[in-house]
């Protein structure tokens, strides 16, 4: 038996623990930050199966790192885990299969682990929906001694790793002068017109913008009743594009227009950025063939796995800065249901994607076994990720 054959087969003698880990926490969603009993689960689990386990790492209460150390020299191999849910819709974007697919990958690496030598690393990274925990994990340098870092996303088809967008999420507070709206206009300072001001003056800005940016807000506070002109209104943006480069660009053309609706309505202006600011993801390409070539040895056709783009943001851009990565996507469903609906949280649920979930974590733990047994791959694998860090991102800003 080869060692790739006995990692996927021990996957298979772990089945049941992973398809009721992943039922578990898809009962119970919670949100970011707030996930202790999915992250308690895996914690306990991952310690019985023979990992050392640091939990509230970065003193974030959710997050943790399960280690399992070969004492042999080798590779460092990182499992990425996720289990924060959606407001009110609960898992419809399948990350309690997410961290049971890379648990259960993790486990089947160790079992050959001991032959080839080399460190697992599974990170428990919380919050990916909002405030990801893999942000300020990279800027402490968790990723940095890792060889590579591995995921795999729940979708209705199988898609290639590619490309996110950069993201910085922005809030605009305006403090105006409360006034009757009616009896005495001239004393007020309106703080929703700024808002508006500022809406429009986007509205123009994204004529000048590149095919890949993306600018688009909410108003989330507008004032009292239409009687009072508002002393106080605000609004949340998302800034994205296709680099960190450029999004840092559009972030101060965006903050010129909101200094210039201060300007013209007369109100202060404060500027916050309410979430973490995300890099784009730069997959390497190396271990992404990796990848492609297991799903095909397993009977997946290459006609059947598309090249899509992620047109969303992944705080695992953060971490592709710091260590070679890859973000693929496997099929758990049938019918082209997409994320973050309902549809797809209900399907995500049944035996058939708990099933799936173990073939991605199979594929996951093929390619990191490709990647740690091979030292000409995994020099391949390295020399990519520092050409890139050298030369810069092609599409860079």
């Amino acid at each position: 038996m080869t060692g790739k054959q006995l990692a996927m087969d021990t996957i298979d003698r772990h089945a049941e623990t992973f398809k009721r880990i992943s039922r578990e926490i898809g009962k119970r969603p919670e949100l970011g930050h707030e996930e202790h009993f999915a992250s308690g689960l895996l914690c306990d689990e991952l310690s019985k199966l023979g990992f050392q386990v640091e939990r509230g790492v970065l003193g974030l209460p959710t997050a943790f790192i399960a280690t399992y150390d070969s004492g042999k020299p080798g590779a460092t191999a990182a499992f990425l885990c996720e289990y924060d849910a959606l407001p009110e819709l609960g898992h419809a974007c399948g990350h309690h299969l997410i961290c049971s697919m890379s648990a259960a990958a993790a486990v089947g690496l160790k079992a050959v682990l001991d032959d080839i030598g080399g460190v697992i690393r599974i990170y428990g990274t919380p919050a990916e929906e909002t405030k990801g925990a893999k942000v300020p994990m990279s800027e402490a340098g968790l990723f940095d001694d890792c060889d590579f870092a591995l995921m795999a996303h729940p979708y209705h088809c199988f898609e290639r790793s590619g490309q996110s967008l950069a993201l910085d999420a922005l809030q605009f507070e305006y403090r105006g002068v409360a006034a009757h709206a009616a009896a005495s206009p001239h004393e007020g300072v309106n703080a929703l017109d700024a808002v508006i001001n500022l809406f429009n003056g986007v509205s123009f800005l994204r004529q000048q913008t590149r095919s890949d940016a993306r600018i688009h807000g909410i108003i989330d506070h507008g004032g009292q009743a239409p009687n009072i002109i508002p002393d106080y209104a605000s609004a949340k943006f998302y800034v994205r594009s296709a680099t960190r480069a450029y999004t840092d660009e559009l972030v101060g053309k965006v903050k010129n227009v909101a200094e210039g609706a201060a300007l013209a309505t007369g109100c202060s202006l404060e500027i916050s950025n309410y979430e973490y600011s995300y890099d784009e993801l730069v997959t390497n390409e190396t271990l992404s063939e990796l990848f492609q070539a297991n799903l095909v040895e397993s009977g997946i056709s290459p006609e059947d796995i598309e090249h899509g783009k992620d047109n969303g943001s992944l705080d695992l851009g953060n971490v592709s800065a710091r260590c070679p990565a890859i973000h693929p996507y496997v099929k758990v469903v049938e019918d082209r249901y997409m994320l973050h609906t309902e549809a797809f949280r209900d399907a995500a649920m049944t035996e058939k994607a708990l099933e799936r979930m173990l073939f991605g974590a199979k594929m996951l733990a093929a390619t990191a076994y490709d990647a740690v047994s091979d030292p000409v791959i995994l020099a391949a694998i390295r020399a990519e990720f520092a050409k890139r860090n050298t030369t810069g991102n092609k599409n860079g800003g």
